[in-house]
């Protein structure tokens, strides 16, 4: 059963994390009949999902038979052991995450200008330090380059998110597991603890 305040409805929330993120997984009907799961580097610009690879292969081949595809992002931040709520029993241990699943439509993307701008994108998150010539289509370094790769927009026909960090807990069992997380202080925990405060509903749930 799927817990609703786990739900994330405001779409600039799900935008910076999407553009924070820089990994996902494409999801595509293959031949066999079999979902195919693709897992890739992207950036999200100008409201559309942009990856790139050969231009043959079997991705490719996917791609070509139907534009309906899936994408999921997510990032773990936190694994929250039962001994977090003093539990002789399994049952408390969780993760706390941000996840986003996404619906749409893939096209290949042929405009060199367009082709350009996405792997800027992708680039500028990928490598942010720079070091490299700007990617310009009437650059004569770039111009074959572009040729050669694909480049694939997924256009957003539907976006769901679900960023779970104890919004179902009581206050008062909120508090203690973020206290036990600035202990423990493991890569993110500090940041776990700042989102578990940002969500934190005026009143619990659970007990």
């Amino acid at each position: 059963m799927r817990r609703e305040e786990f739900d994330v409805l405001s779409r600039e929330e799900i935008d910076a994390f999407l553009t924070e993120a820089s990994f996902g997984f494409l999801g595509v009907m293959g031949s066999d009949g079999w979902p195919h799961m693709k897992p890739l580097n992207y950036a999200y610009t100008c409201g559309a999902i942009y990856f790139h690879g050969s231009a043959k292969g079997e991705k490719m081949d996917d791609l070509a038979r139907t534009r309906q595809v899936t994408f999921a992002v997510a990032k773990e931040y936190a694994i929250i052991p039962s001994t977090f709520s003093d539990s002789p029993v399994a049952c408390p241990a969780t993760a706390f995450f941000k996840s986003v699943h996404i619906k749409g439509l893939a096209d290949v993307v042929t405009d060199p200008a367009e082709k350009a701008s996405a792997l800027t994108a992708l680039m500028q998150k990928l490598q942010p330090e720079g070091g490299y010539a700007p990617i310009d289509p009437e650059d004569a370094r770039y111009k074959q380059m572009l040729k050669a790769v694909a480049v694939v927009r997924v256009s957003i026909e539907e976006i769901t998110a679900k960023f779970k960090f104890g919004q179902n807990l009581s206050e008062a069992r909120r508090e203690i597991i973020i206290s036990r997380l600035e202990e423990r202080g493991r890569p993110d925990d500090a940041a776990t603890a700042g989102l578990m405060r940002a969500y934190a509903p005026s009143s619990g749930t659970e007990e």
